[in-house]
């Protein structure tokens, strides 16, 4: 399988980049914290750019791309850490009217496993409606059917505000169960991507620092115990990156692959990678990365929060455990 990107696809993921880099800087993330972490004129223009609509058919308004180019549009979201239910409001273009335009802001709960522990509602005070999935369909849930919704005090990442649920209406049926099972695939992938893209920028941060911050007259990054942090942190970066390109591609051509396994795949290795490089960026930072002001916080926290959406990394190692022992030749 070539992972080798195409002319477009680089312009799409240089063109994403470059609106990230320039509208949602390190500098900016302290800023959003204390908007509230949902900036309505950033939602909307993501929406312009085509964020939400990316897969919709261009007779439908959409750009009629495919989930490989999805993944690196999240990639740069999650390098970034742009804010917001991003994941479901694509997900939800073309099932939710205005999910596409942004002018319909949409989260979610993935109950496909069971009703486990408290609701925990993102950006509850920005949506408009939740895409909520169980095991025997996809439902819509108004915002305002949601009476009981509690904030919770200190989330744990600052950008992603949460609201704890005592009980949730069964809403409109507007899918059945194999779109459920679908969409909870797709969404694990665009999760994975945002937490590749978590691993590319905490390794990048780290090098950047290794570079100019010196000890005992030398650049720390010419020591061999930093060096070897980095390396590790570049390693698991690049496995994650051929990790989720193969479950955007298999997504795409069920044919080229198993799409469970390259899936749970993408989420584990992006998730260690994400969690891990995060970890590994404030250890290089030092005493630095443990500072408020310096972005590598955030990081980590975010990295914990997608590592729970549609999925955990011991249930998606469980899930490739069974796929393998079912079909060894895999």
């Amino acid at each position: 399988m070539d992972f080798r990107l195409t002319d477009d696809q680089q312009a799409l993921r240089d063109a994403v980049r470059s609106f990230c880099e320039g509208r949602i800087g390190a500098d900016s993330l302290r800023e959003l914290e204390e908007k509230g972490a949902f900036d309505p004129g950033l939602w909307r223009e993501l929406a312009e750019m085509g964020v939400f609509s990316l897969r919709l058919p261009e007779d439908a308004g959409g750009v009629g791309l495919g989930m490989a180019d999805a993944v690196l549009v999240f990639a740069e979201l999650g390098r970034c850490l742009a804010p917001g239910p991003l994941v479901w409001s694509h997900l939800a273009a073309g099932r939710v009217d205005g999910a596409e335009s942004g002018a319909t802001v949409v989260g979610g709960l993935d109950l496909m496993d069971g009703q486990h522990g408290p609701l925990l509602l993102e950006h509850f005070e920005q949506l408009d409606a939740l895409l909520v999935l169980r095991p025997e369909g996809v439902h819509r849930v108004e915002r305002s059917a949601i009476s009981a919704a509690v904030p919770v005090e200190l989330p744990l990442d600052p950008l992603t505000p949460l609201h704890q649920a005592t009980a949730l209406p069964d809403g409109e049926r507007i899918a059945g169960a194999d779109e459920a099972a679908a969409l909870r695939r797709e969404g694990t992938a665009l999760a994975a991507a945002q937490l590749f893209g978590i691993a590319e920028a905490t390794a990048l941060l780290a090098v950047d620092y290794a570079k100019k911050r010196e000890q005992f007259g030398r650049p720390i990054g010419s020591f061999q115990a930093v060096k070897h942090l980095l390396s590790d942190m570049f390693v698991r970066q690049e496995v994650a990156r051929a990790a989720c390109y193969a479950a955007g591609v298999t997504l795409d051509d069920p044919a080229v692959g198993d799409v469970a396994q390259a899936v749970s795949a993408a989420k584990v290795t992006a998730g260690e990678a994400g969690l891990r490089n995060s970890r590994a960026c404030i250890q290089v930072l030092g005493g630095m990365g443990y500072t408020w002001e310096v972005p590598a916080h955030y990081y980590l926290k975010r990295s914990w929060v997608l590592e729970n959406l549609f999925g955990t990394h011991d249930e998606h190692a469980e899930s490739l455990a069974r796929l393998s022992a079912a079909s060894p030749g895999l």
